[in-house]
């Protein structure tokens, strides 16, 4: 068999993660590239020094992953592109942490948005502004609806700032924008229905046509207060 040259030998400890911390250097040193075809399991399991056992296990988790894709008759691929399954993990790692995960993500969700638009403003078009200005249309009119619809109007919310991430033209901010968006759903939910509840719908639709003025006019200034407007967290939990 010949080696690859780029698989470094494993240690006695924690040999699964071991496989799959090899494969990543590989990957991260793109000796490894989207698209290529990795070895065999017996091939890996030579070269690495471990038992087949241990290498078809790192795969199942690097496959569950999103990293590798395995084709039948063809063999095991690294993958092309961003995986919807790997958003998983990353939500499980921030669920699972004993820090206090609302004041966390709170500041994780308002250091994104900010971004975000920054990114936006860089690259925003008249098509991008006269898409913000429909959705912003519908806004006003849910709420102006009797009663207006907390689900229907969450949807343009969520239409609202996935039009703004799009006009950053950055798959990686837009994925990792994405984590926060699945994390902080529950709460931008809860937070739009009691808003609505309590009428202060136009407080609702005010806010976001705020951040488009300062998308279009490119205003800077105090973009994390306006940002922070639009979390209105003081009713998120309230009992309404």
């Amino acid at each position: 068999m010949k080696k690859t040259g780029y698989l470094k030998k494993v240690n006695s400890e924690s040999i699964v993660q071991q496989i799959i911390n090899s494969l990543t250097e590989a990957m991260i040193n793109r000796q490894l590239r989207p698209g290529d075809k990795i070895p065999t399991e017996t091939e890996l399991a030579e070269e690495l020094g471990v038992g087949r056992n241990s290498v078809r296990e790192a795969i199942k988790i690097l496959v569950y992953l999103g990293v590798l894709e395995i084709r039948r008759a063809e063999g095991t691929f690294v993958c092309e592109g961003f995986s919807e399954s790997m958003i998983d993990p990353m939500i499980y790692g921030i669920i699972l942490d004993k820090a206090d995960s609302y004041e966390n993500l709170m500041e994780l969700r308002e250091m994104m948005e900010v971004g975000v638009m920054q990114l936006a403003m860089k690259k925003i078009s008249d098509d991008d502004l006269k898409r913000l200005e429909s959705r912003l249309a519908r806004m006003k009119a849910i709420v102006e609806e009797v009663p207006p619809s907390a689900e229907k109007f969450f949807l343009e919310d969520n239409e609202f700032h996935d039009i703004i991430t799009d006009m950053g033209q950055n798959p990686l901010v837009d994925k990792i924008n994405q984590v926060v968006r699945v994390l902080t759903h529950s709460m931008r939910m809860r937070t739009v229905e009691n808003m609505l509840k309590l009428g202060r719908g136009a407080e609702l639709y005010e806010a976001h046509e705020e951040i488009y003025m300062m998308l279009k006019n490119k205003v800077t200034e105090n973009m994390n207060q306006a940002v922070r407007r639009t979390y209105f967290s003081e009713v998120a939990f309230e009992e309404v």
